[in-house]
């Protein structure tokens, strides 16, 4: 029988608290979920606001000094651009204030001015038009009898953003509630219709049919023909474009076959987008850098910070008001002083990292790709005293706003390829390299994948053809028989 044996064993691990854990996951936020993070903290807690900055009263901040050069830029960020402000008398703001709200009050909100001609700002904007009131429009001109009329509103109610018409007549028919209900041939005329409306292509119902209503903009006869061919037959071969493929299919040659496939990719497969404006998402930087006196700099972009701050005022009536008597108040208080010092931290953090890469790829700022030098986490990791998986949280959906686009701060990252001659080489430069080999080959005679990589060896890059392969894939570019053109047409 064993017998039972305690004993104490003594041994350092290191864990993250609660609220570590929480501030790990919002330093790799992007700033969009973070702000709305924020939003959403202030929304419940009493005790933070929204910080406006006084541009009458700049001396206000004159007694804060930040500990380190970081602080202090984010420090300049959130008070204003440069830190400083125009001075201006109160009683004039006070006063535009009150007789921009007279004249508002007078012309009833509407935003119109009744002195005169002259329009408000409001008036100026100009309206969106969506593809339906477009389509609409170009009905309402025709001389088309009220029943047809009404068909064809059905259908056009039911394109979708593309143009397209993904439901089926039949069951279209009952929704514009008509007595007789409308017949199939009714609907077919009713298609035919908004099909013969502008943006050519309009209520197709399939890519094919799409492409086929637009035929008629292609003048040559001969042109015409064929491309109406391969849009019936050769669809797939076209889209994977194979141009000796469609030749053999079609009995032409293939530079005949390159001049229909050209004017094939004219068309527009999606017409609806030609109208009404697009939800468009862009990237807001989180740093720009800019060269002042020819030295890069770099500043937090204001956009992206958010404005909160501690209601001091709350603060100090509830710490003088027994707070431990409210222990659910006192978390609220607890928690905004954590939501101010996080904000901070974590902009001052990502303005160290961005200095520090701005620092180590000067040379990619002034002359691109081919000049960026390899870079690891490591590196950065050292210079500022942090680990590496607090690096790579902080250069995650986080942007470089530089003269040359915007890119994400883990573009600047990647190792080292040693050369012929023994000195290093990173990833981005070779893959600028090979996209300047793509872009001056000859479109009769493309470079392959191993083709590029002994143009690399003979330049005393050693690189793999499979590397050459993934980093053209990379950078978006088609294998060498999409790419392969058979030479210009005479054709018109």
């Amino acid at each position: 029988m064993g017998s039972l044996d305690f004993r104490a064993d003594q041994r350092q691990q290191q864990t993250l608290s609660p609220k570590l854990q929480h501030a790990v996951r919002l330093l790799q936020m992007s700033s969009l979920d973070f702000a709305q993070c924020v939003q959403q903290v202030m929304g419940k807690n009493p005790f933070l606001e929204t910080e406006e900055v006084d541009e009458t009263r700049p001396d206000d901040f004159a007694g804060a000094q930040p500990e380190t050069a970081s602080e202090s830029a984010a420090q300049d960020v959130l008070l204003g651009e440069g830190g400083a402000f125009e001075t201006s008398d109160p009683r004039d703001s006070a006063h535009t204030g009150d007789s921009d709200r007279e004249i508002w009050q007078a012309e009833g909100g509407s935003g119109r001015r009744t002195d005169g001609d002259e329009l408000s700002m409001l008036d100026r904007i100009a309206a969106e038009s969506s593809l339906a009131a477009h389509l609409h429009a170009q009905l309402n001109a025709q001389p088309v009898p009220a029943r047809d009329l009404a068909l064809a509103r059905v259908i056009v109610d039911s394109l979708d953003d593309d143009g397209y018409l993904r439901s089926a007549l039949d069951e279209l028919g009952p929704l514009a509630d008509l007595r007789p209900p409308a017949a199939a041939a009714e609907m077919a005329l009713a298609l035919q219709r908004v099909q013969s409306l502008e943006p050519a292509g309009v209520g197709a119902r399939n890519v094919a049919e799409c492409l086929r209503l637009q035929l008629p903009r292609i003048e040559c006869p001969q042109l015409r023909g064929w491309a109406e061919q391969v849009i019936d037959d050769h669809l797939p071969l076209l889209a994977s474009r194979d141009v000796n493929g469609l030749a053999r299919a079609l009995a032409l040659k293939p530079t005949e076959v390159e001049a229909v496939c050209d004017r094939i990719r004219h068309l527009d497969p999606r017409p609806g987008w030609r109208v009404g404006g697009s939800d468009v998402q862009y990237v807001v930087p989180d740093v720009i850098a800019r060269k002042v006196r020819g030295v890069w700099t770099v500043q937090l972009n204001p956009a992206v910070v958010p404005k909160v701050k501690l209601n001091q005022v709350y603060a100090d009536m509830f710490q003088r008001c027994k707070p431990e008597q409210n222990a659910a108040m006192a978390s609220h208080l607890q928690e905004a002083r954590w939501t101010v010092r996080n904000v901070e931290q974590r902009f001052c953090t990502i303005l160290d990292v961005a200095q520090s890469i701005v620092r180590r790829q000067q040379h990619f700022l002034d002359f691109g790709p081919m000049a960026m030098k390899p870079l690891g986490l490591r590196e950065i990791a050292d210079e500022l005293g942090m680990h590496e998986s607090t690096v790579s949280r902080v250069t995650n959906n986080k942007y470089l706003a530089t003269p040359s686009g915007v890119f994400e701060l883990k573009y600047f990252f990647s190792r080292a390829m040693v050369t012929a001659s023994g000195s290093a080489c990173s990833g981005t430069a070779i893959r600028g390299l090979i996209k300047d080999m793509i872009e001056l080959e000859k479109p009769v005679a493309p470079l392959s994948d191993a083709e590029i990589a002994r143009q690399l060896a003979r330049q005393g890059l050693t690189v793999a053809r499979r590397t050459v392969t993934k980093y053209r894939q990379v950078l978006r570019i088609e294998p060498v028989e999409r790419r392969r053109r058979y030479g210009e047409t005479a054709l018109a």
